[in-house]
């Protein structure tokens, strides 16, 4: 449960960086407990006719929604997080670890089960509606997803199986996959990346039998919100539940990152939990984010089948924590397959203390690209999915340097600055010139700027 976040085309130009049996055909340009099973990537995506993707053997009508590109399908079935030895693995399996040996059911049983192979296409009752997410919010909009068409998408968050795997009955579980949204490009964001979702719920007698004299405490209540409370629950319901999730959280924490660790709550909004919180740890002098969580939305738990029971859920990223752990400064590494790269993760346990060693830092290339905007419709991210579909991981970053609104005509001017390095070999001017030639020309041809190249 972490914080919720048009184009189409075939990038002819970025044909080696993609699996070659991933195709999407008559895609329309717009104006604007456990299970493990992985997809080959090899068979992930395909297209049987003009105008459906077929997507892990299932196929999928195109509509004006629709605005995945093929890069992105190229990923999916990847499912980093499930190869052994590959440093999301060893975070997720830390994390299960610390779960299974610390959280046990009345049988001495682990408390939580854990699902790491659940499918990444999803509805968007799923990823929006069972979560109480208003049709007019932000994080629906074509921007910042990846739809299939209006009915599904790539999720945008391992929140997406939070109803499901309630109403199966499920009181305790963490939820682990790859998921994908489009965003801004640099060292810490890439359109897919991997969390894990926890959710914990409590009946009255579970929250209150170790409290002394909670015979008479209650869940409930006919109350009103508050900045601290639903309008349903009890304060003391509310600050047990709360306590719990913070304790449960920091624990993890100190348990992957050691003892020592600072850590710090920061209020903050999500939609389908409240109060929430976000958790920022102290490393090496710097605060940072490292997941989201709260109080979950009464409304939420009882039309998933549990109303007698409230509950708290909490969503982390695991590369943000493999980068703080294994001091990896680039998110694009876990993509590689530079066996310089993997082999500095295989260990004989998962515990093992490891901190990446570098590969060359291999010069950068810059250029330059400036245009005047097309007219209000025009979206950044938009421009960013372009770069990334034709520049692929040969792109390290895209700053936007400069915005210019022309005094006569109105007009508005974007200048990008658009970083080339590989991670593991050095780029030609050559073949860097190729591929920013492209840029400027789909800029043109698909986001209908005005080129001032």
């Amino acid at each position: 449960m972490a914080m919720l976040w048009k184009f189409m085309r075939i990038a002819k130009y970025s044909k080696t960086a993609l699996s070659p049996k991933v195709k999407v055909r008559g895609i329309p340009t717009h104006s604007r407990h456990s299970s493990s099973k992985s997809v080959p990537s090899d068979f992930a995506a395909s297209a049987p006719c003009s105008n459906t993707v077929e997507l892990l053997g299932k196929s999928y009508p195109q509509d004006d929604y629709s605005n995945v590109t093929e890069k992105i399908l190229s990923k999916v079935g990847k499912n980093l997080h499930n190869r052994k030895h590959h440093p999301l693995w060893l975070i997720k399996e830390q994390v299960k670890e610390h779960f299974y040996k610390h959280y046990l059911g009345r049988r001495g049983t682990p408390l939580f089960s854990v699902y790491d192979g659940l499918s990444p296409v999803v509805t968007v009752q799923q990823n929006f509606d069972s979560l109480l997410i208003p049709q007019n919010h932000a994080s629906r909009r074509k921007e910042d997803n990846y739809y299939l068409n209006r009915d599904h998408m790539l999720r945008a968050h391992t929140s997406a199986h939070q109803w499901d795997l309630i109403h199966s009955g499920l009181d305790a579980f963490l939820a682990v996959g790859d998921v994908y949204r489009r965003d801004t490009i640099d060292n810490t964001h890439y359109p897919v990346f991997h969390q894990m979702e926890g959710v914990r719920l409590f009946s009255c007698h579970e929250l209150f039998s170790s409290i002394k004299d909670g015979e008479g405490l209650q869940l409930f209540e006919q109350g009103h919100r508050t900045a601290h409370k639903q309008e349903c629950h009890t304060m003391e319901a509310v600050r047990l539940v709360e306590f719990n999730l913070k304790q449960v959280l920091t624990k993890l924490m100190t348990h992957i990152f050691g003892d020592g660790l600072q850590v710090r709550w920061v209020d903050c909004y999500f939609p389908f939990t409240h109060p929430s919180f976000e958790m920022e740890i102290n490393f090496q002098g710097e605060w940072m984010e490292v997941l989201g969580c709260g109080v979950m939305e009464q409304q939420l738990v009882n039309s998933a089948g549990a109303q007698d029971k409230i509950g708290w859920a909490f969503g982390l990223g695991l590369e943000r924590l493999a980068m703080i752990l294994y001091d990896i400064p680039d998110i694009r590494l876990f993509w590689s397959e530079d066996e310089r790269f993997l082999k500095q993760f295989i260990g004989p346990h998962i515990w093992q203390k490891i901190k990446f060693q570098p590969l060359s830092r291999y010069p950068p290339l810059i250029n330059d690209i400036s245009f005047w905007l097309p007219s209000e419709t025009y979206s950044q991210n938009d421009f960013y999915d372009l770069v990334r579909t034709i520049g692929g991981d040969l792109v390290e970053k895209v700053v936007l340097l400069d915005e210019f609104a022309h005094p006569k005509t109105k007009k508005v001017s974007h200048c990008y600055r658009i970083i080339y390095r590989h991670p593991e070999r050095t780029l030609t001017q050559d073949e860097v010139h190729h591929i920013h030639q492209a840029i400027e020309e789909s800029a043109v041809r698909e986001l209908g700027v005005e080129g001032r190249f």
